[in-house]
């Protein structure tokens, strides 16, 4: 049986009610869990007190404690995934916001295509409590263009595994993608 059928077949028999399926199914996809936790830790602050590997298993105890899900395939799997690293994540800056001023969490949008300015010379950075918020307003405005960004900024997923995810083409999806950029980077310059 091929990766990608075993982690189908382990995803259908955990949405029907197998606590086990869950549990065999992580060693699958751990490292990509692990990439995808890189990713976000990548964009912290240096020293945060949550490291890459505790973020994945913070994840899996969500996503465990939430119960069996209907998920329909891997880059499902990962862009829920993505959703509840995300939530982690804004869970700590908003502890620490409220307990020192900003909370010194900044999101890096060097990196990001659409989101950054591009110039060598000038670092964007936001809060990571107000990319949440700029993406909790697209999100209210049009559901998949936030859930395009979630999936294609935190997630890492490509065009074509975030269509899947999404059930749009792919077409679709750039077209959002690109819409949705503009208007974070509009909303993140009111913010700075």
């Amino acid at each position: 049986m091929s990766r990608d059928a075993s982690v189908s077949d382990l995803l259908a028999r955990w949405g029907a009610g197998d606590d086990d399926a869950l549990r065999d199914l992580v060693p699958l996809i751990y490292p990509e869990l692990h990439r995808l936790a890189h990713r976000y830790m990548r964009r912290e602050r240096p020293g945060h007190t949550l490291q890459t590997t505790a973020l994945v298993h913070e994840a899996y105890l969500r996503l465990n404690k939430q119960g069996p899900v209907q998920l329909q395939n891997r880059a499902h799997l990962l862009a829920i995934s993505a959703q509840l690293m995300r939530q982690i994540l804004v869970e700590y800056a908003r502890r620490r916001r409220a307990a020192k001023r900003d909370g010194g969490f900044k999101v890096s949008l060097e990196d990001t295509p659409g989101l950054s300015d591009h110039r060598p010379d000038h670092r964007r950075e936001v809060g990571l409590v107000a990319l949440d918020d700029a993406l909790s307003n697209l999100s209210r405005l049009d559901a998949r263009q936030g859930q395009i960004v979630e999936l294609r900024f935190f997630g890492g997923l490509s065009i074509e595994e975030t269509a899947q995810v999404v059930g749009a083409s792919p077409a679709t999806v750039k077209r959002d993608w690109v819409t949705a950029r503009l208007w974070l980077r509009r909303e993140l310059k009111r913010a700075a």
